[in-house]
């Protein structure tokens, strides 16, 4: 039987770092997805020049070479541009050019992530989180599962509770996604929680 493994980071190292070790685990580019508003040098990826639609999101899967090296850009209505590779990605990007229903939210429920959940990673890759996810036959994603969390995820228990006290109900695709600032400022009050 196949599932899948999703984990939020706050840090884009932190998600490069667990795509590395699922790499090095012998996990492919066909089971493992990345999405992200960073870029490798730590920038917001608001630059939407070569933005991928469903035309050109073939690369996005990555065949044949890693997945930190197949990462394309593409453009999430509310959360903007995002960085991202893989299967999710693939299936993301369809979903912007229209030809997947349902956004953000829909492409992780059709990925076997429960809805509740979807709204907390998209609503955290809205605030700045980067989203790594593992499709997998049970045992592997056990091993996945392992890998991810020894890389520092969020708890999304916390962090769904976190949202809800300042009024957050559910992921909203009109919202923008949050500025370098913004997200500065929510990452100090993440490690106050700590």
């Amino acid at each position: 039987m196949t599932r899948t493994v999703t984990h939020l980071f706050d840090d884009y190292a932190d998600a490069q770092r667990a795509v590395a070790a699922l790499e090095r685990a012998g996990f492919s580019a066909s089971e493992v997805s990345l999405l992200s508003r960073f870029r490798s040098d730590g920038s917001l990826a608001d630059d939407t020049s070569g933005v991928a639609t469903g035309a050109t999101v073939g690369g996005l899967a990555g065949g044949g070479v890693g997945l930190l090296a197949a990462l394309g850009v593409i453009a999430i209505p509310g959360i903007g541009p995002l960085v991202a590779a893989g299967v999710l990605a693939t299936t993301i990007a369809s979903a912007a050019a229209g030809t997947v229903a349902g956004g953000l939210i829909g492409a992780l429920a059709d990925y076997g992530v429960s809805e509740d959940d979807a709204h907390v990673y998209s609503e955290g890759v809205r605030r700045g989180g980067s989203l790594v996810s593992v499709r997998a036959d049970d045992a592997r994603a056990a091993k996945a599962e392992q890998i991810l969390n020894q890389q520092n995820p969020v708890d999304v228990a916390n962090r769904r509770q976190y949202y809800a006290k300042a009024g957050w109900s559910r992921y909203d695709p009109r919202a923008p996604g949050y500025t370098a600032e913004e997200i500065r400022k929510e990452r100090e009050i993440y490690g106050r929680l700590r």
